[in-house]
């Protein structure tokens, strides 16, 4: 089974994408990883990738595509795999859709409203734990590790207005290109746990093969 994961920024992608891989034994594929191994493996296309990142440039959605469709031809994704980040738009769907086959695109949808107090309201540790305002009732540090918890730089209202903004622009329109081909699967988050998340989304997933 192949999937595309799609949400907008505090839609729970990561959290949703650790419980798919164990459960459903794929291969999490995030762009964001693909462009480190490739910068740092020295490879062709990760020289390229480099050249805009060095210059603060967007990396074109060509470049992208190709890196992408080299770690798609490695064996270890043969039984299965999840894009997290990848397509971002329609060319890149379009494109994705030259050299793969997808079976689903998981939609994980979340009232905006919502997202912008998940993300604002953020709280993380460097050993990489999460929290939000609302749960720590008024503490300040790290229940894992006693360390202290910060807000990300980009946490606050005008950075996430502006990821969201994005979000809806470019890559929303891809709910209605999944919808077309019969691959959406949405599924309606609202004030749902993660683990009520996960079974919704397993619930839409195992129709599949019915």
């Amino acid at each position: 089974m192949n999937i595309v994961l799609l949400g907008a920024p505090g839609a729970g992608k990561g959290t949703q994408a650790a419980f798919l891989e164990k459960k459903f034994n794929l291969v999490h594929i995030s762009t964001g990883d693909i462009f480190r191994a490739n910068i740092k493996g020295g490879t062709p296309i990760g020289k390229v990738a480099k050249s805009y990142i060095d210059a603060g440039k967007l990396v074109p959605d060509e470049v992208t595509c190709e890196i992408v469709k080299n770690r798609l031809s490695e064996k270890d994704v043969e039984g299965g795999y999840m894009l997290d980040g990848f397509p971002r738009n329609l060319f890149q769907a379009e494109q994705l859709d030259s050299f793969a086959k997808i079976d689903a695109c998981v939609n994980i949808s979340v009232d905006s409203a919502l997202l912008m107090d998940r993300i604002c309201g953020r709280r993380v540790c460097s050993c990489g734990a999460s929290y939000h305002i609302s749960t720590l009732g008024g503490r300040t540090t790290c229940e894992r590790c006693g360390q202290p918890l910060y807000q990300r730089a980009d946490d606050n209202p005008e950075t996430v207005g502006a990821r969201l903004e994005t979000y809806n622009t470019q890559t929303a329109p891809l709910i209605d290109y999944y919808a077309a081909q019969g691959k959406l699967l949405t599924v309606e988050c609202g004030n749902a746990s993660p683990e009520e998340v996960f079974e919704m989304i397993c619930e839409k997933l195992e129709g599949l093969n019915k």
